[in-house]
């Protein structure tokens, strides 16, 4: 009789010890999901890709953070799978593979593949003009400061000197802000906003942009990478050209072709049980997720697990093919994955979120060289995160896609980063 059979029959015969043995269980199968005893086939030393297990188990030890899960692909072979710690420590519930988790920002480039499918499709360009999508655009301002002496700055309200393109919402150039990013007029404005805050559920998309397109723009559009709302209002933009909703749109045209049938936009009561949680008393409060949402955000409203993550990276990764069929063109995912921030676009600054040796893509921050960057890395990889402390990144080089998902919105660097050195330090081929 295998360890498993044998547990199951335990816990028929004694159920007192059902949370005991069910954690073992969890353990037991989470642990032993991907066994590839010939890892050097695919690049990898065994040895060294243990050092991951051991640095992330002592973070749960040490409470930095509860648990993660994390995915390695390579050659096209997941080669490395596992789920570490606590998916609720409120609960003493174990991380399991299947753990559901808030992804944030890496709900982005899903609504950057979204936008190229109707591209494809000739519903949309990205050389046009969103107010034809949304006439609320039509006439924007911008915020102009102007530094009267060196502890006090003036404010100028002026006319936008071109209108905002759906290409400057993918690369985030429109002048839209989160407002969270530096100090300005433009900026505090909108932090101090009805519409400044992320756990925003009341509102309606439609009505958010709205809103949003009443206040002036932090820079000129086209002429400033800034992290900001500009998804939201792409998200906008899909409903209108698609003339369906955004999450049906997602569902029918991503989630669905790609059986991410974990991803959506809040979580179904039967999976409640799968939802991924931070440590209330020392983290931020997270957004709502067991309730369909009026606010379809494509900035930061997706709920996913790294086995779907893994599904959507490997398409980018595959250049677009899935099962041999085309979801994407190649050339579509080459230009998503390529820079396209010019030299008027200014990076010399600690809010450029991609970093020194990055540009940035269609959803994506896109490596430039093997150097420059603090951190390992090829030429032609791209990444992105989540606030709550997912991260995935794609180098196209080394055939290798990384996924990892924890909720930690206080530890996210410092695991982003660890994991990169991890798993560059253990790849001999």
């Amino acid at each position: 009789m295998n360890i498993y059979k044998f547990f199951i029959k335990m816990l028929l015969c004694n159920f007192s010890l059902s949370f005991f043995l069910y954690i073992i269980i969890v353990q037991y199968t989470c642990a032993k999901e991907v066994n590839i005893t010939n890892l050097e086939e695919y690049g990898f030393s065994i040895d060294k890709l243990k050092k991951i297990d051991q640095v992330f188990n002592k973070a749960i030890d040490d409470g930095e953070i509860p648990g993660a899960t994390i995915a390695i692909s390579r050659y096209g072979k997941v080669v490395y799978k596992n789920a570490f710690g606590l998916q609720d420590p409120q609960k003493k519930i174990p991380m399991s593979l299947d753990s559901i988790f808030r992804i944030y920002s890496m709900t982005k480039p899903i609504i950057s593949v979204a936008t190229m499918i109707l591209n494809e499709k000739g519903k949309l360009y990205l050389n046009e003009n969103i107010d034809k999508y949304i006439s609320d655009f039509t006439n924007m301002n911008v915020s102009v400061e102007n530094k009267i002496n060196n502890n006090e700055v003036s404010e100028q309200i002026v006319k936008a000197d071109r209108k905002i393109k759906i290409h400057n919402l993918l690369t985030h150039t429109s002048g839209l802000t989160y407002g969270s990013f530096g100090n300005s007029h433009a900026k505090e404005r909108i932090r101090l906003s009805e519409i400044g805050k992320l756990n925003l559920e009341k509102i309606f998309l439609d009505e958010y942009v709205r809103k949003l397109s009443k206040y002036p723009l932090a820079y000129h559009p086209g002429t400033t990478w800034e992290y900001g709302r500009s998804i939201e209002v792409l998200g906008r933009v899909i409903e209108v050209s698609s003339n369906t909703s955004l999450d049906n749109f997602l569902k029918n045209n991503i989630f669905m072709p790609l059986d991410m049938k974990d991803t959506a936009f809040f979580v179904e009561e039967s999976k409640w049980n799968r939802i991924a949680e931070p440590f209330i008393d020392s983290q931020p409060k997270l957004i709502n997720i067991k309730k369909k949402p009026n606010f379809f955000t494509g900035g930061h409203g997706l709920v996913s697990t790294i086995d779907d993550y893994m599904k959507f990276c490997t398409m980018l990764l595959n250049l677009g093919k899935v099962n041999n069929k085309n979801f994407l063109s190649r050339k579509t995912i080459e230009y998503m994955t390529s820079n396209h921030l010019g030299s008027n676009i200014s990076r010399d600054t600690e809010l450029y979120l991609p970093g020194p040796g990055y540009g940035f893509g269609l959803g994506f921050a896109v490596r430039e060289s093997n150097g420059l960057s603090s951190w390992p890395g090829s030429e032609g990889e791209y990444f992105w995160a989540g606030y709550a402390g997912t991260y995935f990144w794609i180098d196209p080089k080394e055939e290798l896609i990384v996924v990892s998902m924890t909720q930690s919105v206080t530890n996210r660097m410092k695991f982003r980063l660890l994991l990169r050195n991890l798993v560059y330090q253990a790849i001999i081929n």
